[in-house]
């Protein structure tokens, strides 16, 4: 990666044992393509109905945004009642590496882009 990955909490504690699992993703977002030129990832507490925080529990946001040559792809995820941080990771790093792997897809000619179509 050109550009060093950048990882912030906002409105929780920062977390050593959430910032390697999400290094640990990245990891292995770069074995399956090599030229990731940054990544950033932001987790948050959800306040969206904070209201009901008491009653279903603490909800996160993750954000991942992945650049790669030409392109920039984007997750935004937001936890469902029974998921802590760690679950709400697992979901969007599932959702980027599936963008990731379109990605690569078209750009080695393996599937056409909407343009093309």
């Amino acid at each position: 990666m050109q550009i060093p990955l950048q990882i912030t909490f906002h409105g929780i504690d920062h977390s050593d044992a959430a910032e390697e699992r999400v290094r640990e993703k990245v990891a292995k977002l770069e074995q399956f393509f090599d030229r990731i030129t940054s990544c950033r990832v932001a987790i948050e507490r959800n306040h969206k109905n904070s209201s009901q925080l008491h009653q279903k529990g603490e909800r996160f946001h993750v954000r991942v945004d992945l650049t790669v040559p030409g392109s920039e792809l984007v997750v935004k995820r937001d936890s469902d009642e029974h998921e802590d941080v760690y679950g709400a990771l697992k979901g969007a790093f599932q959702a980027i590496e599936r963008q990731l792997k379109e990605y690569v897809a078209r750009s080695r000619g393996d599937v056409k882009s909407r343009a093309q179509a």
